[in-house]
């Protein structure tokens, strides 16, 4: 140690037990240091050890100092060279500390030391257990266990699969020895998930070998593999066994030995589990912040609702606290929830567990009824009570509990009380009942609880065992065991769980000693090798301490129990101080393992020392009650009779246990087995089994207390390295010879590397040679060494060199084999190697093989590379002729292509004539199929018209039937009502009746009192009954008051409806009388050449007007004649500029009519009155505002004078023009339209004065003919608003789209399917038109674009969906008909967004169907179209069924009665667009000179005013179809509405029906005392008998 040397300096205070320091100076017999990486630069002396020589290879040593080893670099770190501590160069105690806390840091958490892995609890999840990382183990064991490994390779790190694999490998060898892997470790180590892995690695290693299966487990029933089975029952274990501590949240409560069978293939057969010492103390008792066993808190937390109502889990009598906090047993330390996983997951994780092992529902609801019994039994509370004795005793505080404790356990519920108060003892034969005291009765119902749930842990293991063990114990041929044992354990206060806890790490440490230490000493004695003995620590003394007999701590604790009632736990200690402290202040024993001082004897503790330190027991915490564990005879009865199937069954697995058969007497009872004995008798055959095995060792540490990551307590972890024995193992694994190989094997192996070295002089094979196997191998191994210190020459004598040494001189020449013989010891049977002539050897071989290889791999490579010059050769011919081939086709496809031009352009002379033919063959089929298609609508149309007549007809007979049956119905009811009525008057007047009611009343008067006072004790229910009273009061005045609404409307939109048909029945009159005149006027055109006085019309007609036309006026007026006098062509010219100045006389009116309705429309709306007339100008107000252009209202004038105008008649035109030949009252051109019937002047003379009509919007009139005028301008107006739809819808409206198409397949009755082609898509409805005729219009649906897209300003027109053309649309309605509008489905499958779309689709006002023709993939067509606002869906349907109207009458459909004349052909074109004369004469368009009439015009106007009046039909009766639906829709909420009053009135009247019948029955009372005196006699006199009955009953109460 010279200046400069870096050393680890030790320090006793602080957590760092050692600090890297540096050697300033050095003396004689100091050395002065100074600490590396502290601050504190004050340099301290450290002296030399005394009676301490110098060694030639340590040199001196110094108190607390050592040294430090170079920093590895970070290719030796990459590389692994602080994989195995062993390798390095000074190996001490605060090397290993800083190599592992280094390797911790890294996340390196596994480290060799010898045979023994290190594993430092990481307390995060790291990558190191995927299956990528298992295989690659896998392998690598697989291929060193057929020695084909590469020795040069990289070594896999250090891992737990290492040496899980070491121990398989070993298990397959020859031999085939039992291997067993030994955990241990602190709480909180990591031990239980090491142990997890190992037996994940051992199971999949001997299930990757077969694919046998078994059924019954699964939740499904599906088939379980053996791997599966034994890895399922960890969870079983880990809940019943498992509990929180202050160290770990998942700390074993017991220790378990988990053996693992596998047949002579290796394939795993199944597995046995044995457990050692349950810390059953935990029942009842468990600190703050830790937990009681995990099965507890997953039922109360993981129940679910009918669980709960099974186990008794009443959450509204814990007072707001959690079940698991109510509850005694788990409540105590504050039930905290783990960090890793919940309890909800646990417990669907246990059950899954539960399930995968074959138990039934039955089975496991039977566990959990016990479990959920004991948490019940927990609750059980105590009185006290004076005893006939005068003694305190205890009494059940609440039987209910007891009763569910009871009644969940399977046992009987009076048993159980005894058992829980009363304490039998069996003297001589006599049982003597001693009654218990509260406090005794609280520790025998802990002790009860702690018995049933150690006896269901010990059941829980056997039925794991039966579910994963083999079948027949001769195909095992060998195993694998994993112990989990519990850690080292020193608390504040430790009794008698932690003595056996230590006593268990005690004979684990001396297994593990002897495995170490002494196993290899006698190892290198039997083989007569050179070896210097080491002294190591033995704990043999420590043991029979403990376990001894008769002097032992847990003999003597034998015999103590042996006393019954008068042996305790001060008596014990008494003798354990007197047997091992015998002499006066004799505070050590003589092996100085046991120790106490005065003060420790006064309190009744003694103290041992183990091999991890100096332990202190307190003698007073229950050592005997804790040892007997004796089953009461209360308890023996409670379980053995009345109970059920499983308690017996469990019981009998707890008394197979503690009973003591062989030392039994014959016949007699057997006698039962302390704790202690069963545990050495447990820990013994542990030992045994693990001593005929090959053990390998892991040691968990726990790098803090904490349980966080990236923390280490260095000091912690040195005193756990310290307790573990690792160092020990290090220092000797370092000095021995860790390698072995007996002397065959050894020569075999190793003779390849001396290839120079004859067969004569050393033969290849040992069977050739005569020597002795040891005299062979020393002469290889000195001939070994002679070669080895010899420079490598690979060439021959002559200079020449061959193949395989020219292979070796090129490749990486390995260390030379030069080594001190020493290391190789030849024993008697076997060669022992240290490792760095293993690693030299293992080297050289691995160098001569893979020379081999090559030699062989180059020869393999020269006949594949022959292989590929042949078949490239023979390629590069072929493709020459294939290149040759090529130059002579092309140049033939040169003529060719000359030869094929002249025939292209003859071909496309063809196609060009072609399409023209196809084109004009088109037209023709379009207009044949749009002929046929408006023949065929036309029939459809009448079928329509028929089939809605014909079901008038039915619905008026059926609603006729229905009504007379109601009435004959009534009349049967009322008289049955009315002899129900009669009777009970008849009852009234009977006095014997009246006699039997009062007795009755006063049977009542008892009962009432008894409820008053009920009802008096619970104000507080009856307070809450009249709120909910009230709140259902609340509700039904709401939906009353709801209905009124609804009927209100409904009323409303009759009478509009009522109104209508009025309206249509006089225009139907009107039109026909118009026609009856036509045809008159056509009769009298006929014959007016023949007869120059044609005859007069019929009588009949003559009551229709008040002054009958003359026949010839009329004959003038129509008819077209070449006998016309210029007389009467005069006459006939003045009538017409008459006429002609009526018609703009009442133009004039009508405008002026128009300003008043206006201004009435706008007061109305003031008013809040709507009717049908206003809702088109809210339409048209909508259209414009969509289209974001204004209404043109240019056609309408400002109001002026010519208001007053209106109201002048106009016969008083008629009367002033003089002259007039044709009678009093004369017909204007306007009396021809169709559309308003207008009355005659003589009656609208005499009605004017006398009557008031009203007409559609609220306005009233003076006539009726102000009337029609005002409709007929509306409906003009409305008309020019609905003509401005047509640009509107053609700059497009948008809409979000569903096309649900429904099929029926042919000869299939019921519904067929529904397929949505859209869902849920943003559109823009456009109106395209292809030409000029309607029917070539369609309505487009174009894509509107993404918010970006619209943000941007770029809308995209691209077409996404089918056109629909007006044609083939049959019907439009408001809603979504046919389907539920909430179901829509959408389009986006984000939760967010399809909820957001789900609350649009709750608004049925904003959608609108429309239904399409059939096609031949779908029955019906369906498009449900949902716009932004009810103004706007409105707005569209009323535009669509105009546009649908006009299809209609376009197409030559005649709704109404009048006729268009057959030589009228109007030209069926959209509206707005340019008229096409298509060349035909029309008689009537033609303008002569020598007629007087413009009758074209007549008929023109006519024609339109048709064509108008068939729009307003279809409208009209599109609109009743509606109201009809919207009436049914309305009964159908009202029934619904109905039947919700009535189950609240039944709920209310049941709650109220108590307070209603003490009103009734008090008012009864009142009346009929006052009547009789006698009745209120009685009355007082039973008040005060039943006063002295309360009396009574309350004395006796009292007195008992």
């Amino acid at each position: 140690m010279e200046a400069g040397t870096r050393v680890w300096s030790h320090e006793s205070s602080g957590d760092d037990p050692w600090i890297l320091s540096e050697i300033i100076d050095r003396t004689a017999d100091a050395v002065e240091l100074k600490h590396v990486s502290s601050d504190d630069t004050v340099p301290f002396k450290r002296s030399l050890v005394p009676n301490k020589e110098d060694d030639a290879d340590t040199g001196a040593k110094y108190e607390g100092v050592e040294l430090a080893n170079a920093p590895l670099s970070d290719a030796d770190i990459e590389e692994g060279a602080d994989n195995d501590m062993i390798s390095l160069q000074h190996l001490h105690e605060p090397a290993i500390l800083h190599a592992v806390s280094e390797r911790y840091f890294r996340g390196e958490i596994y480290t060799w030391t010898g045979p023994v892995l290190i594993a430092v609890n990481p307390f995060q999840r790291l990558p190191l257990y995927t299956t990528e990382i298992l295989e690659s183990y896998r392998q690598e064991g697989l291929l060193r266990s057929q020695n084909l490994g590469d020795s040069n390779a990289k070594p896999l790190p250090p891992h737990v699969y290492s040496i899980a694999d070491r121990s398989y490998r070993q298990m397959m060898a020859e031999e085939r020895k039992s291997q067993s892997v030994l955990i241990s470790g602190e709480s909180g180590a990591g031990k239980t998930e090491t142990t997890k892995i190992v037996m994940l690695y051992l199971t999949t290693l001997g299930s990757s070998l077969s694919e046998d299966a078994v059924e019954g487990g699964g939740e499904g029933g599906q088939k379980l593999s053996i791997m599966e089975r034994v890895l399922q029952s960890n969870p079983i274990l880990e809940a019943f066994g498992n509990a929180k501590t202050l160290r770990n949240d998942n700390s074993s409560r017991f220790g378990k030995f988990i053996e693992l069978g596998f047949n002579r293939a290796g394939v795993l057969q199944g597995a046995k589990v044995q457990t050692y010492l349950l810390e059953k103390v935990r029942i009842g008792y468990h600190g703050s912040g830790e937990r009681n066993y995990h099965i507890f808190y997953q039922l109360l937390r993981g129940a679910t609702e009918e669980q709960h109502r099974q186990f008794c889990f009443h959450d509204g009598l814990t007072g707001g606290l959690e079940l698991a906090n109510y509850f005694h047993l788990t409540g105590q330390g504050g039930a905290p929830q783990l960090r890793e996983f919940t309890d909800e997951e646990g417990l669907k994780y246990t059950l899954k567990s539960m399930r995968s092992m074959g138990w039934t529902e039955e089975k496991i609801d039977n566990v959990l009824s016990v479990i959920a019994g004991i948490l019940h039994l927990g609750q059980v509370k105590f009185e006290s009570k004076m005893s006939e004795g005068g003694q305190e005793i205890a009494q059940i505080a609440d039987e209910k509990t007891v009763a569910d404790a009871a009644k969940l356990l399977g046992v009987d519920m009076e048993k159980m009380i005894t058992a829980l108060t009363v304490r039998i003892m069996v003297t001589r034969g006599d049982e003597i009942r001693i009654d218990l005291s509260p406090e005794k009765a609280a520790d025998a119902r802990d002790a009860l609880a702690k018995t049933v749930y150690g006896a269901m842990f010990l059941w829980v293991v056997r039925e794991v065992n039966n579910c994963i063990k083999w079948e027949n114990d001769d195909d095992i041929r060998s195993s694998a065991g994993v112990l989990d044992i519990f850690g080292f354990e020193s608390f504040a206060i430790n009794s008698f769980e932690q003595l056996c806890i230590n006593f268990t790490n005690e004979a684990l440490q001396q297994q593990f000693n002897k495995f170490i230490f002494q196993l290899e000493q006698e190892e290198y004695e039997r083989e007569k090798i050179d070896w210097g003995f080491i002294e190591f620590p033995d704990n043999s003394d420590v043991l029979d301490t403990i376990s001894a007999r008769p002097k032992g701590i847990l003999a003597l604790l034998d015999d103590e129990c042996k006393l019954g009632q008068r042996g305790n736990d001060k008596n014990w200690a008494n003798k354990l101080n007197s047997t091992y402290l015998p002499n006066k202040n004799q505070t050590i024993s003589d092996n100085t393992r046991y120790s106490a001082t005065k003060m420790q004897q006064a309190k009744g503790i003694f103290c041992v020392r183990h091999f991890a330190g100096n332990v202190a027991y307190t003698a007073t915490t229950n050592f005997l009650e804790k040892n007997r564990d004796e089953v009461p005879l209360t308890a023996i009865s409670l379980f053995e009779q009345d109970s059920s199937e499983l308690i017996k069954e469990i019981y009998s697995v707890q008394k197979d246990q503690s009973e003591d058969r062989a030392s039994a007497k014959k016949d007699g009872p057997a006698k039962q087995k302390t704790v202690s004995q069963q545990f050495k008798l447990q820990l013994n055959s542990l030992i045994e089994m693990v001593e005929k095995t090959d053990p390998h060792y892991i040691r968990c540490l726990k790098p803090n207390d904490a349980a966080k990551p990236k923390l280490m307590t260095r000091k912690r972890l040195t005193e756990q390295l310290r307790y573990g024995g690792v160092l020990e193992a290090v220092r000797v694994a370092r000095m021995g010879y860790p390698v072995r190989l007996d002397h065959g094997n050894f020569f075999k192996r190793y003779r390849m590397l001396l290839p120079s070295i004859s067969d004569g002089v050393l033969p290849w094979n040992m069977e050739e040679s005569a020597s002795d196997p040891q005299t062979l191998c020393v002469k290889f191994l000195d001939i070994l060494l002679e070669e080895g210190a010899k420079p490598a020459n690979y060439a021959n004598a002559d200079g020449t060199m061959t193949r395989a040494n020219q292979i070796r001189k090129v490749q990486k020449q390995p260390d030379p084999m030069v080594f001190p013989k020493s290391d190789v010891q030849l024993g008697l049977t076997k060669v022992f190697m240290r490792k760095g002539p293993h690693d030299k050897l293992e080297s050289h071989r691995v160098f001569h093989q893979n020379a081999s290889i090559t030699l062989i791999q180059s020869w393999l490579r020269g006949m594949q590379q022959q292989n590929r010059y042949l078949i490239s050769g023979h390629a590069a011919l072929t493709v020459q002729r294939w290149y040759r081939g090529c130059k002579g086709r092309a140049r033939w496809w040169r003529l060719r292509e000359a030869q094929a031009s002249l025939l292209l352009t003859n071909t496309f002379r063809m196609q060009i004539n072609r399409q023209k033919y196809n084109q004009c063959r088109r037209g023709s089929v379009r207009l044949q199929a749009q002929y046929r298609g408006r023949t065929v609508r036309k029939v459809n149309a009448s079928i329509k018209i028929q089939s809605s007549q014909r079901m008038r007809v039915c619905k008026s007979a059926y609603r006729k039937l229905k009504s007379a049956s109601i009435a004959l119905q009534c009349c049967v009811r009322r008289s049955i009502a009315k002899k129900a009525f009669d009777e009970l008057k008849r009852a009234q007047k009977d006095m014997g009746k009246i006699k039997e009611h009062n007795e009755k009343l006063k049977m009542e008067m008892a009962s009432l009192k008894a409820m008053l006072q009920a009802q008096a004790a619970s104000k507080s229910g009856k307070a809450e009954s009249e709120n909910a009273i009230a709140e259902k009061q609340k509700e039904i005045d709401a939906l009353e008051s709801r209905i009124k609404q609804l009927e209100a409307e409904l009323a409303n939109e009759k009478e509009n409806v009522k109104k209508l048909e009025n309206d249509l029945n006089v225009q139907r009159g009107s039109n026909k009388r118009l026609s009856m005149d036509l045809q008159f006027q056509k009769e009298r055109a006929s014959q007016a050449p023949s007869s120059p006085m044609p005859p007069q019309r019929k009588q009949s007609r003559a009551p229709t007007v008040s002054n009958a036309v003359p026949v010839e006026t009329v004959a003038d007026a129509v008819v077209v004649g070449h006998t016309i006098t210029p007389e009467a062509l005069a006459m006939h010219r003045s009538e017409v500029a008459r006429l002609e100045e009526q018609l703009d006389e009442e133009k004039r009116a009508s405008r002026a009519a128009r300003i008043e309705v206006k201004n009435l429309r706008a007061a109305i709306a003031d008013k809040g009155v709507v009717d049908v007339t206003a809702s088109t100008e809210y339409i048209s107000d909508n259209l414009s505002e969509m289209s974001g252009s204004e209404m043109d209202r240019s056609d309408i004038p400002v109001l002026s004078d010519v208001e007053p105008q209106t109201r002048a008649p106009i016969q008083r035109k008629l009367e002033k023009e003089p002259g007039a030949k044709m009678g009093d009252m004369q017909r204007s051109i306007s009396d021809y339209f169709p559309m308003i019937t207008r009355g005659f002047v003589g009656e609208e003379k005499e009605q004017s004065a006398s009557e008031v009509a009203t007409s559609g919007w609220k306005h009233d009139v003076a006539s009726r003919r102000e009337r029609e005028e005002g409709l007929r301008d509306e409906v003009r107006v409305f008309e020019t608003k609905v003509k401005k739809f047509y640009p509107l819808l053609e700059e497009g409206v948008d809409v979000t789209v569903w096309q649900l198409n429904k099929s029926v397949e042919v000869g299939v009755d019921g519904p067929g399917g529904e397929d949505f082609a859209v869902k849920s898509s943003s559109m823009t409805l456009k109106l395209h038109r292809r030409g000029d005729l309607l029917v070539q219009t369609v309505l487009t649906f174009n894509s509107t674009g993404g918010y970006l897209s619209k943000a941007l300003g770029r809308r995209r027109n691209t077409a996404v969906q089918e056109p629909l053309p007006l044609n083939d649309i049959l019907e439009v309605k408001a809603g979504c008909v046919g389907f539920d509008h909430a179901e829509l489905p959408s389009s986006s499958s984000k939760k967010g967004k399809s909820s957001k779309v789900k609350s649009e689709n709750m608004q049925s006002s904003l959608f609108l169907t429309v239904k399409a023709t059939p096609t031949p993939m779908a029955s019906s067509r369906s498009y449900f179209l949902r716009l932004k606002s009810r103004s706007t869906r409105n707005d569209l349907l009323s535009g669509l069924r105009g546009i649908l109207a006009d299809l209609q009458v376009h197409e030559g459909i005649s709704i109404s009665q009048i006729q268009t004349p057959a030589a009228v052909q109007h030209a069926r074109r959209m509206p707005g667009a340019a008229h096409k004369n298509n060349g035909g004469m029309n008689p009537f368009l033609g303008k002569q000179e020598n007629i007087m009439v413009p009758l074209a015009e007549i008929h023109d106007i006519i024609n339109r005013e048709r064509e108008s009046y068939d729009r307003l039909l279809l409208t009209m009766l599109q609109g009743s179809t509606d109201l009809k639906e919207k009436e049914d829709e309305l009964l159908t909420l009202r029934g619904k509405l109905h039947r919700s009053m009535a189950e609240c009135a039944e709920k209310d009247k049941t709650q109220a029906n108590d307070s209603k019948l003490i009103m009734q029955l008090s008012k009864k009372l009142e009346t009929l005392l006052m009547e009789n005196e006698d009745l209120r006699d009685n009355n007082d006199r039973l008040n005060q008998r039943l006063v002295q009955v309360e009396c009574e009953k309350m004395n006796i109460i009292k007195q008992g």
